[in-house]
């Protein structure tokens, strides 16, 4: 029996409960958690924006110590580091075959079985696949990424999602090239990740945009030269800034219609928008037709940084080594699981980056 954070049913409220967890199975590994961020896809999912299976142990951005390993499990052992990806790679749909393995059909089939059993019987599932809000967890051996040396184990977690998603964003959607200009809306801990990735193409300027003034001084830590209020005047400052121009990239990690409309009117002619955020179908983005001729703008979605978690990892793990990269600066909130709720609340009040469940 371990003590995890469950989801009974969409919209209710998570309870912190001993789980019963079953022996690794076949191709299964158990892995003892050290940490976990909670991620606005936690949110999503909790709240009934995204579906998920209930109820459900969620959580997806941890890292941890294997305990034991089942039958033909070949690539980690007991004692070992490891990192969690909660959207492995099947290797054989379509996605798959065309290299864009963060597209993956089946990346998310596991979510649908059982996980675990609460101390009554009832089944639960992975929420994505993990199971991260818990002290421990059994998953395949597909779901596991070797921690790379030099990391600590608790800020490693921070790499199974926030910094895979916004160095992705930055690196592989967008496509950042060195003296671009650059602005990241919304400061949390997939935009601190974006800021940092910025600043590590080589960006000439680097605009946050948040809602909070709190959230500059975390902003230009991560590397932003300039700080805006979120308001309805945004992309004309960012224009302002930029000579008129706007900027040649905007990265958009909030999920709101009017946010990312607010991004795309301030990138420059020709410029570039890549949405991160996670909307509702309700959040309905509207265009003209002359506009999308006259401005030549790419709209472009990001589904986890449009990232290789197998080979992403070991650069991210490099910059971090060489200074680069700093994944500490990216908590402002160290919590145990029942601090996970008020975690959620300070998310939609917009405060602070990213929140670690640390075990």
């Amino acid at each position: 029996m371990v003590r995890a954070a469950v989801l009974p049913a969409v919209g209710a409220p998570l309870e912190v409960t001993d789980i019963d967890l079953p022996d690794p199975g076949p191709g299964q590994v158990h892995v003892r958690l050290a940490a976990a961020g909670v991620c606005h896809s936690d949110l999503s999912l909790s709240n009934g924006t995204m579906r998920v299976p209930v109820p459900a142990v969620l959580g997806h951005e941890g890292a941890g110590t294997v305990v034991a390993v089942g039958e033909g499990v070949t690539g980690v052992a007991p004692g070992a580091g490891v990192v969690l990806n909660w959207a492995p790679s099947c290797g054989d749909c379509h996605a798959c075959a065309l290299g864009e393995v963060w597209l993956c059909a089946n990346a998310l089939n596991g979510a649908a079985g059982v996980h675990a059993r609460t101390a009554d019987g009832t089944d639960l599932h992975p929420g994505l696949n993990v199971a991260a809000f818990a002290e421990e967890t059994v998953i395949p051996e597909s779901c596991l990424l070797p921690l790379p040396d030099g990391i600590p184990l608790t800020d490693a977690a921070l790499l199974g999602c926030a910094v895979l998603t916004g160095y992705g964003a930055v690196h592989h959607s967008a496509r950042v090239r060195e003296g671009e200009t650059v602005a990241v809306y919304g400061v949390g801990g997939v935009g601190l990740a974006a800021l940092q990735a910025a600043r590590i193409a080589g960006a000439s300027k680097i605009v946050a945009v948040d809602v909070s003034p709190e959230k500059e001084e975390l902003a230009r830590a991560a590397g932003a030269t300039d700080y805006v209020i979120a308001s309805e005047n945004t992309a004309r400052e960012i224009r302002g800034l930029t000579g008129r121009q706007g900027v040649d990239v905007a990265v958009e990690c909030v999920g709101r219609a009017s946010t990312i409309r607010t991004a795309w009117d301030s990138t420059r002619r020709g410029g570039r928008t890549t949405v991160v955020g996670i909307g509702g179908k309700d959040q309905q983005v509207t265009f003209n037709a002359l506009e999308i001729f006259h401005w030549g703008r790419t709209l472009a979605g990001c589904v986890y940084g449009n990232s290789n978690p197998a080979e992403d990892l070991p650069v991210l793990a490099e910059h971090v080594q060489a200074g680069r990269l700093d994944l500490g600066m990216l908590v402002t909130e160290r919590i145990a699981l029942d601090g996970i709720p008020a975690a959620f609340d300070n998310m939609l009040a917009g405060k602070g980056g990213r929140a670690l469940v640390v075990f």
